[in-house]
């Protein structure tokens, strides 16, 4: 019988991805989304893609009645739960804000699979539970560090919640997964990242400077104790990151986990400079970017990268895709959005 995954957040950048791989693996897949965070266009390219229309939830996680009349009109096996507010500056300013949305509405769904039963719950969680430090590359066992921002926090505090109740409650298992940085786009430029506003992020600051819609990029800091003076990050696929997933969801629902929680770096383990970046995609897409070198920003960490071993031997997962490639699509998703 196939498995049901409900995608909490699905119509977002990530959430996109990972639904469109676990359909082509096989998977039933629900779609719930408040759109807060994104418009219908990764909703559509995602039914394009797949070639049928996806099933969708316009629904708040916040709203416990909601979410407990999801998990009893579908059969649910796993949850992979993006759904959250993401903009690190407005989480300094609004902490509030993202402590209510982010935990209620990750507390409502580990309570009503806890009621369900057997249900397995994968956390969407990220490098920053590392903050800065000297233990490089991390592994899952680097200790974590106090949070830069409220939005960070609230990962690490969903990790502790999550571990505690797949801890309490048998039955239910739950894996976190950490990205290191997620960019590109669908190969077939059909979705991608659509930041509303301005970019919180390098890739789309990029597309966006390269296409004209912003006059130039700055890129903050030339001062760190790296080669050429600029942040060292781990710049992972998108596509690479979504099937990390598919194979999470199956090691939950097929019983093969060694532990009730487990957690992984989602990584490539090869660090790249932002200046490496933005010559690699003026390079692979001809083009020649506008940009200046800006003041150091507050909370930027210097390097951090992923040793994705664990990964590799126990998800079977690993990074393939080359930043050429993945700066070809990142482009190409880009020049569709102005057409």
């Amino acid at each position: 019988m196939k498995k049901t995954v409900l995608v909490s957040g699905g119509a977002g950048f990530i959430g996109s991805h990972v639904t469109v791989e676990l359909a082509q693996a096989g998977y039933d897949v629900v779609i719930a989304d408040n759109f807060s965070n994104c418009d219908d266009t990764n909703y559509k390219g995602v039914c394009a893609i797949l070639g049928r229309e996806m099933p969708l939830v316009r629904m708040d996680f916040c709203d416990k009645g909601a979410v407990d009349a999801l998990f009893g009109k579908y059969p649910i096996d796993a949850v992979i739960h993006f759904a959250a507010f993401k903009a690190v500056g407005e989480s300094v300013s609004e902490p509030l804000k993202y402590y209510r949305n982010n935990l209620v509405s990750f507390v409502n769904i580990l309570d009503a699979a806890r009621a369900k039963g057997g249900c397995n719950v994968l956390f969407s969680s990220s490098a920053t539970v590392y903050g800065q430090t000297d233990d490089l590359p991390v592994t899952e066992r680097s200790p974590r560090q106090p949070a830069e921002s409220p939005y960070g926090n609230t990962k690490t505090v969903c990790e502790d919640i999550l571990r505690d109740s797949v801890r309490a409650y048998p039955g239910m298992r739950g894996i976190a997964l950490r990205y290191f940085n997620p960019i590109g786009a669908h190969p077939s430029a059909l979705i991608g990242e659509l930041p509303r506003g301005v970019p919180n992020n390098l890739v789309p600051f990029i597309t966006q400077t390269a296409v004209g819609k912003r006059a130039c990029l700055s890129v903050f800091g030339n001062d760190y104790p790296t080669p050429d003076g600029t942040c060292l990050r781990d710049f992972i696929d998108i596509v690479d990151l979504a099937k990390a997933h598919v194979c999470a969801v199956g090691r939950m629902c097929d019983a093969r986990m060694k532990e009730s929680y487990e957690v992984f770096n989602v990584g490539t383990g090869r660090p790249l400079s932002v200046l490496e970046l933005i010559n690699t995609f003026e390079q692979v897409n001809d083009v020649k970017l506008n940009w200046k070198f800006a003041p150091r920003r507050p909370g930027d960490v210097v390097a951090i990268w992923a040793d994705p071993t664990l990964a590799e031997q126990e998800l079977g997962w690993k990074a393939e895709r080359s930043i050429a490639d993945t700066l070809k699509a990142a482009w190409a998703w880009e020049k569709k959005l102005c057409m």
